[in-house]
């Protein structure tokens, strides 16, 4: 199965610095796509069709993409290990804090059916919007990862996550994960490609899920009036 996974931060001019807590990013420098822009890439480079719009969901942050891809493997409509194209100014592997570390340390150890929590590990603050796919990656949900970026984002990708000698694959490892090998076996190699220039990129096969993550943080607050034309190719999932 695949998950088209969209974040309102790459329909910007440049990649925006976090602003606080409450706050938006600048416009200047950071103007969202002209609208038409937007649908192109939508639709001749990702496939979607406002016609027949996918199911899915819009959140605020992105780390619900992973509430709701639990929400529908739950449901039985989405079966892991899936692909995910994540359309993304940021890789969101766990780049700066809180990092990889807790993931590989404190994630792959445990038995890989007690692993996928996202409710105890946001308690805990270890789990956010910069960091979510890392946790996928160690619940095993993702078969395959495409990150295509912004043309300005800035490199972001932890070493520590690609398997060793390779930049087209991750495997997650760390000491305490294997030496729980004979209980989980090898954690799985996973391609991985990224496309630094997103006109590169065609998707070459049909979406099952679409999401997007308006991500208020990183997008100045003009970037929403992409949101309603995202929306016309999204469908509430049932």
């Amino acid at each position: 199965m695949r998950v088209l996974d969209l974040d309102l931060d790459f329909f910007l001019a440049d990649c925006c610095p976090l602003a606080p807590v409450g706050a938006r990013p600048a416009l200047a420098g950071h103007e969202p796509w002209p609208a038409e822009a937007a649908a192109d890439f939508l639709e001749r480079q990702c496939g979607l069709s406002a016609e027949t719009p996918l199911p899915g969901a819009v959140f605020e942050t992105h780390d619900g993409a992973l509430r709701f891809w639990q929400s529908r493997m739950q449901a039985g409509v989405l079966t892991p290990p899936f692909h995910v194209t994540h359309v993304d100014a940021h890789s969101d592997l766990g780049i700066g804090r809180p990092g990889p570390g807790y993931v590989l340390s404190g994630v792959l150890p445990q038995r890989v059916e007690a692993r996928a929590d996202p409710a105890r590990y946001t308690a805990l603050h270890q789990l956010d919007e910069a960091n979510y796919l890392l946790f996928a990656l160690a619940f095993r949900w993702i078969g395959s990862l495409d990150n295509v970026r912004n043309p300005k984002s800035r490199p972001d990708i932890p070493p520590t996550v690609l398997a060793p000698g390779r930049t087209d694959a991750i495997r997650l490892t760390s000491f305490a994960a294997r030496v729980m090998e004979g209980v989980n076996g090898p954690e799985p190699l996973i391609p991985f490609h990224v496309y630094d220039d997103y006109r590169t990129f065609h998707s070459d096969a049909p979406y099952d899920f679409v999401t997007l993550a308006i991500s208020p943080r990183y997008a100045p607050a003009a970037a929403d009036a992409l949101v309603p034309l995202i929306r016309r190719y999204i469908r509430p999932a049932a």
